[in-house]
């Protein structure tokens, strides 16, 4: 079934837990662009924390065992801060989030894992880095900067484009997400990286070339 609906709603996401009877759930529901976090944190404050919450008490509610159950909270890698000369981020990396966006998220993530050691409640975490793929959302840096070639308009980079971002294929994510699901450890996290790291600059710059 698909049931569109708000995961701020209270109500709403107990009708659903309780109509369904999940046994499992993967939460991807998120405000996710780092700009719009930054004109207007609250609304990732509601979505990614509130929102967050809602689904973990309603899990903790209505699931009377852990038996067989999973909560499956995906995150983000920016809740590690930006990327430094280490190479990578790692699951044990200290969390230094920066913008609004990553704030929102390192927090759901902070909750997660509250409501496995207060409540017991059957809970496994990944952080990814950026996804790229089919139907990407417009808003995002390779779409954005691939239609703003089309039509001729500026290409905004922040600063002199020196953040580097790991890349990862949103279909590999998709398997990784599969795997976890099914295989992680309850209580533990996963990162999930596409080993594929570009300057904001540089990936703009090849962009230019390929539409070129």
């Amino acid at each position: 079934h698909f049931i569109k609906g708000d995961i701020t709603d209270t109500a709403f996401i107990q009708s659903l837990f309780e109509t369904h009877q999940f046994d499992g759930v993967i939460h991807l529901a998120a405000e996710s662009h780092v700009d719009r976090s930054i004109s207007n944190p609250m609304e990732f404050v509601l979505t990614n924390v509130i929102g967050t919450v809602n689904l973990l008490n309603a899990a903790r509610q209505i699931w009377k065992t852990a038996e067989g159950k999973r909560f499956y909270h995906v995150s983000t890698d920016e809740v590690y801060g930006q990327l430094g000369h280490e190479g990578k981020f790692v699951e044990t990396t200290p969390y230094d989030p920066n913008s609004p966006y990553s704030a929102s998220k390192a927090s759901s993530d902070h909750f997660v894992r509250a409501y496995h050691h207060t409540y017991g409640l059957p809970v496994v975490i990944s952080n990814c880095s950026n996804n790229y793929g089919s139907h990407h959302f417009p808003e995002k840096l390779i779409p954005l900067m691939i239609n703003n070639i089309l039509q001729k308009k500026p290409l905004p980079v922040y600063g002199k484009g020196e953040n580097v971002r790991d890349w990862l294929f949103v279909e590999d994510h998709a398997t990784a997400i599969d795997v976890i699901f099914h295989q992680g450890q309850l209580g533990d996290t996963y990162n999930i990286g596409g080993n594929n790291e570009w300057k904001n600059i540089d990936l703009v710059k090849h962009l230019c070339r390929l539409m070129d």
